[in-house]
C-alpha cells in the first residue's frame, strides 16, 4: 500500500530515516498515521525485518509530539503553489528525541 512515505534502513552506524510526502489530499499527520498503521500491520503479521520496532516508535513519538497545525500550515503554503513537500524524521525516538525537517522542492 502506497501511503506516500518511504523508509530507508541505513547502515548500522546511522539512525533510521523516515520520509513522509504530504499532498493537498493528505496532510503530514494523515501520512504518518497511515505509515504507523502499515508498520504495525507488518509487525503483527510476523514480519521480522530489522528496524520495524524503531520505525514504529519514531512514528508514535512524531504523532504524539508534533505540532500538526503548524506543520500543515507551513506545508500547505508550498503545496498550493505546486511545490513538493517532504517531511524527514531522522534520529531515534527511543531516546525521546523528535526532529522534523521540512524540505520543499520545486
Amino acid at each position: 500500500m502506497d501511503v506516500g512515505a518511504v523508509v530507508m534502513d541505513e547502515p548500522q552506524h546511522q539512525p533510521m530515516r523516515i520520509e513522509l510526502l504530504p499532498d493537498l489530499s493528505h496532510c503530514v499527520q494523515t501520512r504518518a498515521r497511515q505509515e504507523y498503521g502499515a508498520t504495525m500491520s507488518k509487525i503483527l503479521s510476523g514480519d521480522q525485518s530489522s528496524g520495524l520496532d524503531e520505525r514504529l516508535e519514531l512514528l508514535r513519538t512524531f504523532l504524539e509530539k508534533a505540532d500538526f497545525s503548524r506543520l500543515r500550515r507551513e506545508s500547505e503554503e508550498h503545496l498550493t503553489q505546486g511545490r513538493k513537500v517532504e517531511f524527514v524524521l531522522p534520529g531515534s525516538a527511543g531516546r525521546g528525541e523528535l526532529s522534523v525537517q521540512m524540505i520543499v522542492k520545486d
